[in-house]
């Protein structure tokens, strides 16, 4: 743009400008082609009212352009809180509105992120509809205003969606499926959430207290998750006191009816079931009380014993190790070897395992059913810690593990033929256990 043109929008010196475009006409048609920042941009930013308007009537479609940073000039207006500057441009088209710029925010996201609380009363009263508009991440205006703590402005929002009979909007999710309940309890809002809750203004049943977000968790959840300071539990009556569970206990009573109407049928058959069977039906799995962070922990442990008793063979394997060599041809020059002569005929070397020598075939199914077991472990401890911190140092210590084993368990194999059985093993094995089981799986569900 023009440096002319730039401080005299910037300091709002609206004969400047009519004197640029007498003596060059086309100056501000030079400006539309080439794109980025105009005269009308900088007039909204530095707050002028008749420099912004002389502007409108000189070139109306300077209204809908972008900068380089996405915003139109309606954008910059209402981020600013220059609401005469907004109404100017709104006389244009009201459907400035709905225009989208970077991240896809509407000039009405940009006024609440601010907490113009007049901006937005004049946006939602140009463009009912505005307030249903999202950003790139799924956030509405309610969910930018409960991030940006601006209650006022919050306020507003809830009493417009009343007068639009439009509560049900209060529980749309952004992109990590978050309602606004959600975010007020794990930012510790007391404000929002009593405002929500209270019944005042918002009818309880209006709300969805129990949303799921895409990390499986309830607004209550959020509460026990992010525990803090003061307030959490004036916020955490509130929820009770409405109705809210933990998503442990979500399912479990959605399912409450169909329990009861099936109680019955179980009361009487119940006494022809033994005290085993019970027993054993008491401590099964239950996909609706079991909530799946129990099941994973309880796998890990699970998982965890398997491989410390599949590695343990690596340091001791069955039958203890030879602690001495033996060579027929030295046994016989030697009357102090022959004694072991006696116990040993067969020639070995010292920790070779003893199981090794007097039955390889048995040592071989053992070796290799203790490293599938193992290695399978391995992947299973891979695959519930997915998701967990430091996962890089958690696999260079799986990686030494590994490492450890296999030097163990050729160390007490010394035989060729079995030692490179077992190699190829150990190398194969971390490979083939994923795809195996994976193809497994998929094959068993159809």
């Amino acid at each position: 743009m023009d440096q002319r043109l730039f401080h005299a929008a910037w300091s709002g010196d609206v004969d400047r400008l009519l004197k640029e475009v007498e003596a060059n006409p086309t100056i501000l048609h030079t400006i539309a082609l080439e794109g980025g920042e105009n005269p009308l941009h900088i007039a909204c930013l530095a707050g002028h009212l008749n420099f912004a308007a002389t502007v409108v009537q000189l070139r109306q479609q300077f209204s809908w352009e972008l900068n380089r940073d996405g915003f139109s000039p309606l954008h910059i207006a209402a981020a600013c809180g220059h609401g005469e500057i907004v109404k100017e441009l709104l006389k244009v088209d009201l459907d400035l509105c709905l225009i989208e710029g970077k991240d896809r925010k509407i000039p009405l996201h940009l006024a609440v992120i601010k907490g113009n609380v007049e901006v937005v009363r004049e946006l939602l009263l140009s463009r009912l509809d505005s307030i249903e508009c999202a950003t790139a991440l799924g956030e509405t205006s309610l969910h930018l205003a409960v991030k940006n703590s601006q209650f006022e402005v919050f306020q507003v929002l809830i009493q417009h969606l009343r007068q639009v009979n439009r509560e049900d909007f209060l529980n749309a999710k952004d992109f990590h499926g978050n309602t606004i309940l959600h975010l007020a309890v794990s930012r510790k809002q007391y404000e929002v959430v009593e405002l929500l809750l209270n019944g005042l203004v918002i009818s309880k049943e209006k709300m969805e207290l129990n949303s799921l977000n895409k990390s499986g968790l309830t607004p209550l959840d959020m509460l026990m998750m992010f525990q803090s300071e003061a307030g959490d539990r004036e916020i955490g009556e509130i929820l009770i006191q409405s109705g809210a569970l933990k998503a442990e206990n979500l399912q479990s009573q959605a399912h409450v009816q169909e329990e009861r109407s099936n109680n019955y049928d179980t009361r009487v058959h119940e006494h022809t079931r033994s005290p085993a069977k019970k027993m054993v039906d008491y401590f099964k799995y239950n996909n609706l009380n079991d909530s799946p962070s129990k099941v994973r922990n309880t796998l890990l442990v699970i998982v965890i014993l398997i491989t410390a008793a599949t590695y343990q063979p690596a340091l001791s394997p069955p039958g203890g190790t030879w602690q001495e060599d033996y060579v027929p041809s030295e046994v016989n020059n030697s009357s102090s070897s022959a004694k072991n002569n006696t116990t040993a005929t067969k020639p070995h070397t010292a920790g070779e395992s003893i199981m090794l020598t007097h039955n390889p075939i048995a040592y071989s199914i053992f070796l290799s059913a203790n490293s599938v077991g193992f290695y399978m472990s391995l992947h299973m401890i891979q695959v519930l810690t997915a998701a967990f911190p430091m996962k890089m140092e958690l696999h260079i210590l799986v990686i030494a593990l590994s490492t450890t084993y296999c030097t163990c368990m050729n160390a007490i194999a010394p035989d060729s033929v079995i030692t490179y059985c077992f190699i190829v093993i150990a190398v194969t094995l971390p490979f083939i256990i994923p795809i195996t089981t994976s193809r497994l799986r998929n094959y068993l569900n159809r």
